[in-house]
């Protein structure tokens, strides 16, 4: 049995973690049922991502973009949980068969148990955030510390740990926070953060989605996500503005890790709103679920692995 992986050029923790929590949470899966695909961690309940004609077993995946699958035949599909109540009504399966996402078990795992605080504040983009902005440079002068989503999974993991608070955009950012009892404040940086999957994992957990909006930091990543950058709207097809006010001066082009120097200094000018928003989110009151439900939920959860451990191992 083979655990699904989106193949992302860029990278991202929370699809990443399905290469190596699976055999954490089912040691052993990969030696049998060759013919099973694990559809785990994320939101790829799409027939445009999983093969068809293929035996697959779902164990906590969302749905949030495109047409839902057709999951009616049993030869294709084994559905044990999703990831929330939004999702298992789009399927069409019962309430009780949105559980919570998986990624929520890493925090009993015992490599990440009693990590030391070694970040007050912690801030994390979603990965297109982290592609086209300059978040890192936002994040100094707003007093937060910055966590590119896009790196190696356990060590984003192990950060978000060992924060005392998190700023998410992600996310898997906000799940794991939760999951480590880290209170959290989520962001959105434009209408292209898919609500439907935060509404679907939150409602699982008890909590409410309300994101604070925090203002794009570059023109790059305005284009990309077809909002506004400093008065401007911009169209993601042409790449222009579309608007007839004049362009601010910053280049269209993927932003480096580090901007140093006089350019540095006014790429960083020009995402004083973001600075801004960014440091006021810092100071909202956050969000955690309850420990009960949590803990019930995981009880749910190991259920459901010990029904597939019967089943298939």
């Amino acid at each position: 049995m083979k655990p699904y992986h989106w193949p992302s050029h860029h990278g991202n923790f929370g699809d990443d973690l399905n290469l190596w929590l699976w055999d954490a949470l089912l040691p052993g899966l990969r030696e049998v049922r060759e013919e099973t695909l694990l559809v785990g961690v994320g939101t790829v309940l799409n027939p445009t991502l999983l093969p068809s004609g293929v035996h697959k077993l779902v164990i906590g995946s969302g749905y949030g973009y495109g047409e839902p699958p057709d999951t009616n035949d049993t030869r294709e599909w084994d559905i044990r949980c999703v990831r929330g109540p939004r999702t298992a009504q789009r399927l069409g399966l019962p309430p009780q068969m949105g559980i919570v996402d998986p990624a929520v078990m890493i925090s009993d795992m015992a490599e990440f148990l009693n990590l030391p605080k070694l970040h007050k504040k912690t801030f994390v983009p979603h990965w297109e955030s982290a592609e086209f902005g300059i978040w890192q440079s936002v994040c100094e002068p707003a007093g937060l510390t910055y966590l590119d989503p896009r790196g190696e999974a356990k060590s984003v993991i192990r950060h978000i740990a060992q924060s005392e608070l998190i700023i998410a955009e992600s996310m898997h950012g906000a799940i794991l926070a939760d999951a480590f009892r880290v209170p959290w404040v989520a962001v959105t940086t434009s209408s292209s953060i898919n609500d439907f999957k935060w509404n679907d994992w939150a409602t699982s957990v008890g909590v409410t989605y309300r994101p604070r909006f925090v203002p794009v930091s570059t023109r790059a990543e305005a284009i990309k996500k077809r909002t506004r950058f400093w008065g401007l709207s911009f169209d993601r097809d042409t790449a222009t503005p579309v608007t007839a006010e004049p362009a601010s001066g910053e280049v269209l082009a993927r932003p480096k890790p580090s901007q140093g120097g006089v350019r540095g200094a006014a790429k960083q000018l020009l995402a004083a709103p973001s600075i801004l928003s960014l440091w006021q989110a810092s100071r909202e009151e956050p969000q955690l679920s309850n420990d009960h439900t949590l803990a019930s939920l995981k009880e749910r959860f190991h259920e459901v692995l010990d029904g597939v451990r019967r089943d298939y191992l």
